[in-house]
C-alpha cells in the first residue's frame, strides 16, 4: 500500500477491524518513513456481478457508484451515515444473491423502496431522477402517491397535512368564507 503523503510503500497496520456486517475489515496504517496515518478498506472483489443499464450495454457493479447516489439523495438531510451505509449493504447483498447480471431498473427500485420507508424527500429525489420526470405533473403525482401512504415511521411528519388536502379539494370561494367565519368565531 502506497503513503498517500509521501508514496512511501513501507507501512505498519496499526489496527483492524471488521466491519458490523464482516463484509470488509479496516485497517489503520503508519508510513514508516514520514509517520503519517491513513486508513483503507478491505473487501472481497465481486467482479462477476454487471449491471445492464437502459441503453442495453453492460458494465461491472461498482458499489461505491451506488452509495454516491443514495448520499445525493440525502443530501442536507437529517440522516446518519450509519444508516447509509446501511442501506447500501442491504441492496448490495440482495443483488449479489439475484444472479450474475441485474438491470439497472431492479436497482433503482430496491432503492427507491428503501428510501420510501426512511425518508419521503430523499425517496422524492431520487425518484425524480430514476423515473426520469419530465414535468412538474409527474413530480407532483408523486408526491400525491406518498402523500397516500400509511406511515410506517411515527416520528416522520406528513409531507402534507390533512387540512391542506382538504382545502385544495375545497374550491377557492367557498374556502375564503370558510376562512372568514373562523376569523370572526362563526364556525
Amino acid at each position: 500500500m502506497r503513503c498517500p503523503k509521501c508514496g512511501s510503500r513501507d507501512d505498519k497496520v496499526i489496527d483492524s477491524r471488521q466491519s458490523r456486517d464482516g463484509s470488509s475489515i479496516r485497517r489503520r496504517r503508519e508510513c514508516l518513513k514520514c509517520k503519517y496515518r491513513f486508513t483503507t478498506y478491505e473487501e472481497v472483489e465481486r467482479s462477476d456481478l454487471r449491471v445492464v443499464k437502459r441503453d442495453r450495454t453492460h458494465e461491472p457493479f461498482d458499489r461505491r457508484k451506488l452509495a454516491a447516489s443514495i448520499a445525493k439523495a440525502f443530501e442536507k438531510r437529517s440522516t446518519s451515515l450509519l444508516t447509509l451505509e446501511d442501506m447500501v449493504s442491504e441492496i448490495v447483498h440482495h443483488l449479489e444473491t439475484s444472479g450474475r447480471e441485474v438491470p439497472s431498473s431492479e436497482i433503482g427500485a430496491k432503492v427507491l423502496e428503501k428510501l420510501r420507508r426512511i425518508d419521503e424527500v430523499a425517496y422524492l429525489r431520487y425518484a425524480s431522477v430514476h423515473q426520469r420526470f419530465q414535468d412538474v405533473d409527474q413530480f407532483v403525482d408523486a408526491i400525491h402517491t406518498l402523500g397516500r401512504r400509511i406511515k410506517t415511521n411515527a416520528l416522520q411528519r406528513e409531507l402534507f397535512s390533512p387540512e391542506t388536502m382538504q382545502e385544495k379539494s375545497v374550491p377557492a370561494p367557498a374556502r375564503s368564507r370558510d376562512n372568514a367565519a373562523k376569523n370572526h368565531g362563526l364556525l
